[in-house]
């Protein structure tokens, strides 16, 4: 059951501006790999890596193949 949200001034949640393209285009860029682990099934193991993407905050990060990140971003993994 939903109730009636209660304006409270304290729940201002403070914006971070975009740099969008000319084309109004947006491209997500990784920052940074946080964590590392091993998805393990029947006869494979799959490598996995937990992606901070820019402007996104730890709670939103990824988990990505480490292969494909590797092959799309190489400077992560210098």
């Amino acid at each position: 059951m939903l109730r009636k949200y209660v304006p409270d001034p304290s729940h201002i949640i403070q914006i971070e501006p975009l740099e969008v393209n000319p084309d109004v285009s947006y491209v997500e860029e990784p920052v940074a790999i946080i964590d590392r682990q091993d998805k393990v099934l029947r006869n494979k193991v799959i490598h996995l890596v937990k992606v901070l993407w820019r402007n996104h905050a730890i709670e939103e990060a990824t988990w990505e193949t480490e292969e494909s990140m590797q092959n799309q971003y190489p400077f992560l993994f210098v």
